[in-house]
């Protein structure tokens, strides 16, 4: 996991508590080719629920033939961060 997986939950903490609820959720779909190397991961899309967002992912590893092999994440409301050049949300979930 590493160093930049600790920067990064204790990133999502702080900003949390800058932004709060604004009310406006939006969830973003992180496809993982390899389910043991969570630095590599594909953007697939932004959705406005949750579930939405699980339903694109499962159909968009088994689209790559990756059911067995890949695995995917649900972020709310990410935002890119240049400096540490990743992804920053509120909320990661499966």
């Amino acid at each position: 996991m590493g160093k930049t997986i600790i920067f990064a939950i204790l990133a999502t903490f702080l900003l949390s508590g800058c932004f709060g609820d604004a009310g406006e959720k939006e969830w973003t779909a992180l496809i993982y080719p390899d389910k043991t190397n969570n630095k590599r991961n594909k953007k697939h899309g932004v959705y406005n629920t949750l579930e939405e967002c699980k339903k694109a992912s499962l159909l968009e590893l088994s689209n790559l033939g990756l059911e067995g092999r890949g695995d995917y994440k649900c972020g709310l409301n990410c935002n890119y961060h240049e400096g540490m050049k990743l992804d920053i949300c509120e909320k990661m979930s499966k």
